[in-house]
């Protein structure tokens, strides 16, 4: 089993910066990706940026690329999400998720095992 807590959310400023966090405890040393995602109210869930534990290979959606960066801390069993020049479209709630198994279709929520509990970050225009 695998937990996975997530904070830094908060209300920011359009055109604002915010980092997530995300921490890993339990099983995690067959760690193969994890990633964030996104849900706003009345909204699927919508992948927002995933990086592979061992390379450190990133992948974004398209509103990610380019504002969002993904990073992790292997020591620390954490991975990051910074966000800059943030807009009211990002309002959402964040989710981190973790999988332990080589993936196709990572995009898709369906493809992660564990997941946290969510941060709220809201934008103000």
């Amino acid at each position: 089993q695998v937990q996975l807590v997530e904070s830094g959310g908060g209300l920011v400023r359009t055109g604002g910066s915010l980092t997530l966090s995300c921490a890993a405890s339990g099983d995690t040393f067959n760690t193969y990706a994890m990633a964030w995602f996104r849900q706003a109210p009345g909204k699927e869930r919508k992948f927002a940026a995933r990086i592979t534990w061992q390379t450190g290979i990133q992948d974004y959606s398209d509103y990610a690329m380019r504002r969002f960066i993904i990073s992790r801390d292997g020591a620390k069993n954490t991975a990051y999400l910074k966000m800059d020049d943030l807009k009211p479209d990002d309002t959402a709630v964040y989710y981190c998720a973790l999988t332990p198994r080589v993936q196709t279709g990572f995009r898709s929520p369906d493809t992660w095992e564990y997941w946290g509990q969510g941060t709220q970050v809201t934008v103000s225009s």
